[in-house]
């Protein structure tokens, strides 16, 4: 690979519309992630059917995304990012004329169950690309712009425009509008990638050891410990993310038909909350995939993400408890959590990095813990509770944190730049 080429010292110049593409796609799918749940309970559905919904779109987003590193090395990212973006815009429509459209739970259920294929296969084989384009000690810096392009979409985009567009054109509307982004990034991205080199040994394997490779995405787990313990890691590494996501509109906002009287919060102010720290979030991801490349993976992971997450958690439920209806005092712990929640960055070069023989079912490992863990968190969330209440279920997460700290400890992984470091 030519110097030349490389933006930032690391990043191909051919990418660059990549990772412009998935801010765009991650901007349509994300609008509905803070305001969903709320708005299946006004339709007088229960916190747990509203949850119910989410862990079975969680359920097929891991599935895919479980697949996806693979997928996309045995037919081609580009490919893959195809399949994931014509799932997304087929079965959203069939969700809001059917689903939403007719008041329908089950067929909420079902379309934005099916919903959940698109979205991972779609960024995830990005990944696929972004390994077979970028030197391997420059991948947590690689993945921090990926994750800062993701959050740019999620976060500022996604999070914020709804938090304007609920109020003008209604839920519904926002809903619709989403697709107008996914169909803009998923072009962009098709058109923009299709002559990026990839690695093709794998797409020209007979199809036989295509499955071969194939089940190698879920039999890495019992043959290497060490992506075992990376996969729990990763779960817990968002599960607070999505997990607040559903259970902050009820302790903000109130739901009266479950008795919770709320703190006074508009959803506008929920959703700029939640933009914030989304945006955030492209900041620290970008600082701390360079930074982990230098102070290393698991040592920020173990420190910044694990033990500053507990306290990030924790903080979600005190300060507005103690602070009440304070719109800036309730941006602390989503300031807190952008910058906590990011230091995972360094997460898929430690799985690339431990099975660099077979790194499409590696990062398909990555990919079904970076998606279990919305199902996790919305489980969790469902679960629990009822038996204890909003600040339970923060304890409880902040609990994982603590033991994915632990984890770190028995993972070994030679880390390029601190091998070279150490020789010198």
């Amino acid at each position: 690979m030519s110097s030349k080429k490389l933006l930032f010292g690391f990043m191909p110049i051919s990418l660059i519309w990549g990772y412009i593409a998935i801010a765009i796609f991650m901007a349509g799918d994300g609008f509905e992630i803070a305001f969903l749940s709320k708005y299946i309970t006004d339709m007088r559905f229960s916190q747990e059917q509203a949850s119910f919904v989410f862990t079975v779109y969680a359920f097929a987003a891991a599935i895919a995304a479980w697949s996806s590193g693979v997928i996309a090395e045995i037919v081609t990212p580009q490919r893959a990012m195809l399949m994931g973006f014509a799932i997304w815009v087929v079965f959203h429509v069939l969700f809001m004329i059917f689903g939403i459209g007719m008041h329908s739970y089950w067929l909420m259920v079902l379309f934005y169950g099916l919903r959940g294929f698109g979205y991972p296969l779609f960024i995830y084989s990005f990944i696929i690309l972004i390994i077979h384009n970028v030197p391997e000690a420059k991948i947590s810096t690689a993945m921090g712009w990926f994750w800062a392009a993701y959050s740019v979409g999620l976060g500022t985009i996604g999070g914020l425009l709804p938090g304007y567009t609920n109020p003008v054109m209604g839920e519904t509307g926002t809903l619709w509008f989403s697709l107008i982004w996914i169909v803009i990034g998923g072009l962009l991205a098709l058109f923009a990638l299709r002559k990026v080199k990839i690695d093709e040994e794998k797409a020209n394997l007979p199809v036989q050891e295509k499955m071969q490779e194939l089940t190698r995405a879920i039999t890495i787990l019992f043959t290497n410990k060490y992506i075992f313990m990376s996969a729990l890691i990763r779960i817990i590494n968002t599960v607070p993310l999505f997990g607040v996501a559903v259970i902050m509109p009820w302790f903000l906002e109130g739901d009266p038909q479950h008795n919770l009287a709320g703190l006074g919060f508009s959803n506008t102010e929920w959703q700029q909350i939640w933009a914030l720290f989304l945006t955030i979030t492209i900041f620290t991801n970008v600082l701390w995939g360079i930074m982990g490349d230098h102070i290393g993976w698991l040592r920020q992971v173990r420190w910044v993400g694990c033990i500053g997450g507990v306290f990030s958690c924790l903080a979600f439920y005190y300060v507005p408890l103690h602070f009440g209806h304070n719109y800036y005092a309730a941006m602390i712990p989503a300031i807190m959590l952008g910058i906590t929640v990011a230091a995972f960055v360094p997460m898929t070069a430690v799985f690339t990095t431990l099975e660099p023989h077979h790194q499409g079912a590696a990062v398909s490992i990555y990919n079904l813990s970076a998606s279990l863990s919305q199902s996790v968190a919305t489980a969790i969330a469902g679960l629990a509770i009822g038996f204890v209440g909003i600040s339970g279920v923060l304890w409880i997460y902040a609990g994982l944190y603590v033991f994915a700290a632990i984890l770190t400890y028995f993972i070994k992984v030679d880390q390029p730049k601190l091998v070279k470091t150490a020789k010198i």
